[in-house]
């Protein structure tokens, strides 16, 4: 048995990591600083299930206030915390991304390097800006076209930096848009899901044609929690679902599954989202034997019936 500490565990997704972690037999600490970001009830939901579980502990605090006496406690980090979403990443909002995404990964960074534990940092797709034309790669040059893209970039720099001065063991993860049960009330499938609900008309950011490497977040869990056990020290690794979508082949999913047909009030498209994002993913299959499981629909059936009967509020716009 293992102890770990997870930022950001109220989270969408560090709130399953924790459960994941639970469910084979570890304990966690979670850390979260209950931003307001998002409603407060939507993380109380997303811990529910932990915090019935003795094993649980939870720290209520910032990251940039200092994390060297949990760190001190645990075997090993899960780095999840930090500010997302790209829309608000622009103008008088960067200063929030350059303190729960820069500060307080630096923070997470030293005292990690201090204790000698690794740190499985979650980084984002959003560092390669648009996309090559084919699947990215871990090899292909960063290009962030969002300051939320830049800050994730920077984190790793610094994850690196760590590593080279401090003999930080870090290992990066790119997740591409994840979704399934929790997810953010700000991100597109959340909204949409709520629309089709009877919520507010779905803001439809462009024509639709937009095309993402959607991730069901059972499989980036997997990702995650394989990462701390099995990658080698200073790894970078795509976690992309393998099929990518447009937005509206995922809006005519959601229409099928529901049985509903969806408003959308459209908008312009939003400054620093790419038009395509699609993962190459044989360096994480070939090093840690991940892949992801779960196809688009079902994964969209799984987020339809969460939000269905979810007690929170679901959508903002």
């Amino acid at each position: 048995m293992s102890r770990y500490l997870v930022t950001g565990c109220a989270g969408f997704i560090g709130s399953h990591v924790c459960e994941a972690l639970l469910a084979e037999g570890d304990e966690v600490v979670g850390l979260d600083a209950f931003t307001g970001f998002y409603p407060r009830p939507v993380k109380e939901r997303n811990l529910e299930a932990v915090r019935a579980d003795p094993r649980f502990s939870l720290h209520e605090r910032d990251a940039c206030d200092g994390v060297e006496d949990v760190v001190a406690e645990v075997d090993g980090v899960f780095h999840l915390a930090g500010q997302p979403g790209v829309r608000d990443s622009w103008g008088a909002g960067f200063g929030a991304y350059l303190h729960a995404n820069m500060l307080a990964s630096e923070r997470v960074f030293d005292a990690a390097a201090r204790h000698g534990l690794r740190v499985v940092f979650a980084s984002s797709s959003s560092i390669y800006g648009e996309a090559p034309g084919r699947p990215a790669t871990e090899r292909d040059r960063p290009h962030p076209i969002s300051p939320y893209g830049v800050t994730k970039l920077a984190c790793e720099t610094l994850a690196h930096a760590y590593a080279a001065e401090r003999g930080l063991d870090a290992v990066c993860l790119r997740y591409f848009s994840v979704y399934g049960p929790r997810q953010r009330p700000d991100m597109a499938f959340a909204r949409l899901v709520a629309a089709l609900l009877g919520g507010p008309p779905f803001p439809l950011l462009g024509s639709g044609a937009q095309v993402r490497d959607f991730t069901y977040v059972g499989d980036v869990v997997a990702a995650t929690v394989l990462a701390m056990a099995r990658a080698r020290r200073g790894a970078v690794y795509n976690v992309g679902g393998g099929t990518p979508a447009s937005l509206s082949q995922a809006m005519a999913i959601c229409e099928r599954l529901t049985g509903r047909r969806l408003a959308a009030r459209r908008c312009g498209p939003a400054p620093g989202d790419p038009r395509r994002t699609c993962a190459d993913t044989r360096r994480i299959r070939a090093g840690l034997g991940w892949q992801p499981r779960t196809p688009l629909a079902e994964g969209l059936r799984a987020q339809i019936a969460w939000q269905a009967q979810a007690a929170v509020p679901l959508a903002v716009v």
